[in-house]
């Protein structure tokens, strides 16, 4: 492959990922595909070989051929797993020296920008570490309790009102299908023993107007206002009653949110926020590796063109 590519490693049906592909081709800067949990060991094939200026050697799929030293950057979306500890000794063995072999390759390019890398968005994915970020980078965060004590539940409740939410949004299923656990409101009657099974976050309810997803590429702010029907909680669950509309982030919002980045070593994040009535904006969450091709086209956001930019060219550049 000429040129410096671009690997893009997720899954083959990602329209997500797609939007990116065609505008790279439409540049014509080299992309490879690449789904290291589905296509490592067979038909990718690793030759890696480490040189002062640090690894170099080809990944190889099917017909096409990277020289990895020459990877200008590496966009993470949201590849297949590897596989599993699972099976006989061999397999498990195996599977570990698969991940770490390629893994530890992709993730130690010389010269390649990561979007993001690997490592820093399982760093970034821990809600305590973001809470504590926001916090510290002087963002409203509401007051969160993480407990597995059902005392201390019950009196956390009682102090405000309350919503429960996940510390991982994780696949889960309810009779055999898929389903999301959504933000919801708990009140002290409702705690019982069950909290003592595990980890939960407890926050206080903020009586919001509306929410706000703001999608940060390098330095660049894109910003959607999102407006529920009344009562509703977690937008999410109401994908199809939502109106969107752009809106610019605060100044001060947005230096937080690229220094936050910078922490964590991000050139990405998708951050939730509640606006209340007086116009501030409290911090929920961050989803280092989160959706946004959805956004683009509601709230006519260029995120593809921000996101191109930045795997073409390897620089931030902030929003004029």
């Amino acid at each position: 492959m000429d040129g410096r590519p671009v690997l893009v490693c997720t899954q083959y049906e990602d329209a997500t990922a797609d939007l990116v592909i065609a505008e790279l081709n439409r540049r014509r800067v080299p992309v490879l595909r690449f789904d290291p949990g589905r296509d490592f060991p067979a038909p990718a094939t690793l030759a890696a070989r480490i040189a002062p200026g640090g690894w170099g050697g080809r990944l190889t799929v099917g017909e096409r051929t990277v020289d990895l030293s020459a990877v200008r950057a590496l966009y993470h979306r949201r590849p297949n797993p590897c596989p599993t500890d699972s099976g006989e000794q061999g397999a498990r063995f195996a599977a570990r020296e698969n991940r770490r072999g390629l893994g530890g390759v992709l993730g130690a390019l010389p010269g390649c920008l990561y979007l993001s890398h690997p490592q820093a968005i399982a760093r970034a994915e821990y809600k305590p570490a973001q809470l504590a970020a926001a916090a510290r980078g002087g963002l409203m965060v509401p007051a969160t309790l993480i407990t597995n004590d059902p005392a201390e539940a019950k009196a956390f409740c009682d102090e405000q009102p309350v919503i429960y939410k996940p510390l991982h949004a994780g696949a889960y299923d309810v009779e055999g299908e898929p389903a999301g656990i959504w933000a919801a409101p708990v009140e002290a009657g409702e705690i019982d023993d069950a909290v003592s099974h595990s980890a939960h976050l407890f926050q206080a309810r903020v009586l919001k107007v509306a929410d706000v997803r703001a999608v940060v590429v390098g330095e660049r702010v894109f910003s959607a206002r999102i407006t529920a029907p009344p009562g509703v909680v977690d937008w999410r669950a109401e994908y199809q009653s939502l109106a969107y509309e752009p809106i610019d982030c605060p100044e001060e919002v947005r230096g937080v949110l690229v220094r936050f980045l910078a922490d964590f070593g991000l050139n990405f994040g998708a951050f939730d926020f509640a606006v209340t009535g007086d116009g501030v904006w409290w911090f929920l969450e961050c989803n280092p590796n989160g959706q946004w091709a959805w956004l683009e086209g509601v709230a006519g956001l260029p995120i593809t063109a921000a996101i191109t930019d930045l795997l073409e060219t390897g620089e931030r550049s902030e929003l004029s």
